[in-house]
């Protein structure tokens, strides 16, 4: 499959449905979540099979949008600490491969994969788009989009809009854009440790090399069918202290954490630990008003040595995992945003790196979890209806998982998992064994 790019230019919010044009000094600050969620971007590939919109009409529907999401069309300020609403635009990119979708399909998770979207190397740009078109008239939409500016629930909320404002749908639900809704207290509580999960002290990150890395790395995608999660989350359950059970995330990350150590063969001794992206919006007292848009997330870490995550069975496991996550609630996020007060009073901003920042991932023996199940990615609809396939584009990371609704499957789970080559194999024969 060769890509060929046609054409590339800013393209700037739209205010023709609006009363008045905002505007273009404004500068909104980066919150805490902002900030500890790391400067990078992430990158999405959509697929729609023929016939689909134009590539005009779609970005007409783009310009509508972001008139009401303009943090995407700013720039951050040359601190990272503040995005400016200047409407300097988004990047979008028309593109034209030399083979149907269905030659193409399906896409293999590979680095060629990247040449779908628009390269995230030195750029300005918050967001950006590549509209592929194959020659059977079906469409590839490449999303990237900076971190620091919206997490995944606030993204899919965005996404949901473009789709709406393509199809001439524009009352859609306008997002809240104040970042300050979690404030520090006076005088600052800090009652946990944030050095160390959300943060590390610059001299301690090791360097990632990248091109070594990437020629190693392959990444697995991995289906589970409603029956086997069933059985996974009624094993996981066995001595759940609610009687509710575990829920079938925590189920399926307690059950790949200890298949994934497995199949590393790593030392007995070492430890293992777990990071788990939780969105705090609804942990937080009061709860975040449905709508914010920006970062409110936090992390969970189970730890475990490698010889109690192979030794003991998945309930035990679960029940490490579960209450990691129970320990992410409001007097935690209270916690976080007073180390974040007390950073940024005493200046030590220089010394700290986010260890969202892909600088700083999680590697051998660790393991990272994202759950996509709650955000619409799925939903994403210009106007043919929803896409044919949706997945994240290729992490030259090993360590790096995201568990995502299935499309052609209720209650399923496909999750894409970044491992060492001589590892996937191992990984592939066990999965699917519950022991």
């Amino acid at each position: 499959m060769k890509i060929e790019k046609l054409s590339s230019r800013l393209v700037t919010p739209s205010y023709e449905a609006k009363l008045f044009t905002p505007s273009i000094s404004t500068t909104i600050l980066l919150s805490p979540f902002d900030r500890a969620a790391g400067n990078f971007h992430i990158a999405l590939i959509y697929t729609y099979k023929a016939p689909t919109p134009t590539n005009s009409s779609i970005e007409h529907g783009l310009r509508l949008a972001l008139a009401d999401y303009r943090e995407w069309a700013g720039r951050l300020t040359d601190d990272a600490g503040a995005i400016v609403l200047d409407d300097k635009g988004v990047r979008f990119v028309e593109a034209m491969a030399s083979c149907t979708l269905d030659e193409a399909s399906p896409l293999k998770l590979t680095p060629q994969l990247c040449d779908l979207h628009p390269s995230v190397e030195g750029i300005e740009e918050l967001m950006q788009v590549q509209l592929t078109r194959f020659m059977c008239g079906s469409l590839v939409v490449g999303f990237t989009s900076n971190h620091l500016i919206a997490d995944g629930e606030a993204t899919g909320s965005f996404l949901l809009a473009w789709g709406q404002a393509t199809r001439g749908l524009t009352d859609y639900p306008v997002p809240i854009h104040d970042r300050a809704v979690v404030k520090p207290r006076d005088p600052l509580s800090i009652e946990f440790d944030h050095l160390g999960k959300e943060y590390r002290e610059k001299s301690l990150v090791k360097e990632v090399p990248w091109e070594e890395m990437a020629s190693q790395v392959r990444v697995e995608k991995t289906p589970f069918s409603p029956e086997f999660l069933a059985k996974l989350k009624a094993r996981a359950s066995v001595r759940c202290p609610s009687g509710r059970g575990y829920s079938t995330f925590e189920s399926l990350v307690s059950h790949i954490w200890q298949k994934v150590t497995r199949a590393r063969g790593v030392g007995e001794e070492e430890t293992s630990q777990l990071r788990i992206p939780i969105n705090m919006r609804t942990r937080v007292v009061p709860p975040i008003a449905h709508g914010y848009f920006g970062n409110m997330v936090l992390w969970a870490f189970p730890r475990a040595t490698v010889r109690e995550l192979l030794s003991q069975p998945l309930d035990r496991v679960a029940e490490v995992v579960h209450a990691a996550i129970a320990q992410v609630n409001d007097r935690y996020a209270r916690s976080f945003v007073d180390f974040d007060a007390g950073v940024e009073r005493e200046g030590r901003w220089s010394e700290l790196v986010s260890t969202g920042d892909l600088e700083s991932t999680v590697c051998c023996p660790n393991l990272e979890a994202n759950s996509w199940l709650r955000i619409p990615f799925d939903e994403m609809d210009f106007g043919s209806g929803a896409p044919d396939a949706f997945m994240p584009c290729f992490i030259p990371l090993e360590g790096i998982m995201a568990i995502v609704p299935a499309m052609h499957e209720m209650g399923a789970m496909d999750v894409y998992l970044s491992l060492l080559d001589s590892q996937r194999a191992v990984f592939k024969e066990i999965c699917h064994t519950i022991d």
